[in-house]
């Protein structure tokens, strides 16, 4: 057996249960818009049907990119950008039938029969991104809505929302402006189960797997939500939440007591999306696409085995 071999098996050795649990909950969708769009009824409407599934909220700060000039070179469109006040040149190519037109100061793609066609905001963000850098969305607060039997979502929570009216009167930092992420929690639960044949109590494990399935299908919807809302509050520690940044977890929280009641040992929470074009991060945690939320319900060293060292 080798060195490794001793470690793992020593460590694994100092946990104390054969079977531990952690409930695990990811974002499934999102949808993306300025702070000022939730008053733009046409704005609210080109998100479709996927923002009344959003019960959670992210309102940060991205930086204004703004589009200075579009040009045509050779089969492709050059966009002279400028961000944080550094220009950026961002090249889009011209499908075929189609050539460069500009017309009262606008630019777009003519085809022969002169339909209009012209790249959409997401489109040319991806472009930014792949040829520069992807923008930052600092996150400043993390909320949710659900009301009854998820008759509230994100946006109507939003349109009243006091924190977020503070935050827009008090104004974003120069260079950048309020934006708000919506996600939705995907409607099923995950269960990640660590078995450990060296542990110190192996006489509970069938009892435990039982625990762990029935927390598993007994968790509904608005707890799902507000766990989600939690652990996302307490990995970001945005500087405009009060309640939850310092709280969480705790046996004292009704939405965790299930949890502790069938002794789970951890709570995920992620936000992972092949299409986002936003590296997320607040003062405690650094630029990334993706977000590996796990929160440890127990404080002692032999109860912790998820994602750990």
């Amino acid at each position: 057996m080798s060195n490794n071999d001793d470690k793992f098996e020593s460590l694994m050795a100092s946990k104390k249960f054969d079977v531990e649990h952690a409930l695990g909950m990811y974002a499934y969708s999102f949808c993306e818009l300025p702070a000022e769009a939730i008053y733009d009824d046409d704005a609210i409407k080109f998100l479709g049907e996927r923002a009344k599934s959003c019960h959670i909220y992210l309102i940060g700060y991205v930086p204004k990119i703004d589009l200075k000039k579009a040009r045509p070179q050779g089969s492709k469109v050059m966009l002279d950008m400028e961000a944080l006040g550094v220009d950026y040149p961002v090249s889009l190519a011209i499908p075929d039938g189609l050539s460069f037109k500009e017309e009262g100061g606008l630019w777009f793609l003519s085809d022969a029969a002169g339909q209009r066609y012209a790249p959409n905001a997401e489109q040319i963000i991806h472009a930014f991104g792949t040829q520069h850098e992807y923008p930052s969305f600092e996150v400043v607060y993390v909320g949710q809505a659900y009301g009854t039997d998820g008759s509230r979502n994100a946006l109507d929570r939003l349109k009243k929302h006091e924190t977020l009216q503070k935050i827009a009167l008090e104004g974003a930092p120069d260079g950048y402006r309020l934006q708000l992420l919506l996600l939705e929690v995907h409607p099923s639960n995950q269960l990640f189960t660590f078995f450990n044949a060296w542990a110190q109590d192996k006489s509970q494990g069938e009892q435990r797997i039982s625990s762990g399935l029935d927390k598993l299908f007994e968790t509904n919807e608005h707890e799902r939500i507000t766990l989600y809302e939690a652990s996302l509050i307490s990995y970001f520690q945005p500087i405009y939440n009060k309640q939850l940044k310092n709280s969480y977890p705790s046996t004292n929280l009704k939405v965790l007591a299930d949890c502790y009641e069938k002794d789970f040992s951890s709570v995920v929470a992620e936000i992972c999306f092949d299409n986002f074009h936003y590296r997320l991060f607040s003062d405690a945690v650094e630029k990334s696409f993706d977000h590996f939320v796990s929160i440890d319900l127990h404080t002692a060293e032999e109860r912790k085995v998820f994602f750990a060292t």
